[in-house]
């Protein structure tokens, strides 16, 4: 298997993966390992609940008719990869990197930036939006508009 893997739902797969959701809503709430049923030759197989939730999460794309894409923390993307994760632009993306608000090495003369350092990122940036947010709240309260 590939570092990154992009998946897409067909149109069938969105009804499925609905029906599967609610499944795994139940086994998430419970105690003890979880072991899924396998059609076929297969049987049963254990799996960490943590990777339950995982497959919960993509499911929950899918119902919406959203693809996901797949990456391990530790793969190093290239920033035309970095760019598209963040839906941005690869010169916005530069100039993050050039900012030193995400971290990269360089690879000869190409940037390598890590999944982790572009997770960081996003979780940095939602909290500096939700504080500008709250204070805005605030304001707006403060002014007796709301």
């Amino acid at each position: 298997m590939s570092d990154i893997a992009t998946l897409v739902p067909e149109p069938a797969d969105t009804e499925l993966a609905v029906s599967a959701l609610r499944g795994l809503d139940a086994a998430l709430s419970a105690e003890g390992p979880v072991r899924l049923r396998l059609t076929g030759q297969v049987g049963e197989v254990e799996v960490p609940r943590s990777a339950l939730a995982a497959l919960a999460q993509v499911l929950d794309s899918f119902a919406h008719g959203e693809g996901v894409t797949v990456v391990p923390a530790q793969a190093e993307l290239t920033t035309q990869q970095a760019a598209d994760a963040l839906h941005v632009s690869r010169p916005f993306l530069i100039g993050l990197l050039d900012a030193g608000q995400i971290e990269y090495r360089t690879v000869g003369t190409h940037r390598r930036v890590k999944a982790a350092s572009l997770i960081r990122y996003l979780r940095e940036d939602d909290a500096r939006r939700q504080r500008a947010a709250d204070a805005l709240a605030a304001e707006t309260r403060e002014l007796g508009f709301a």
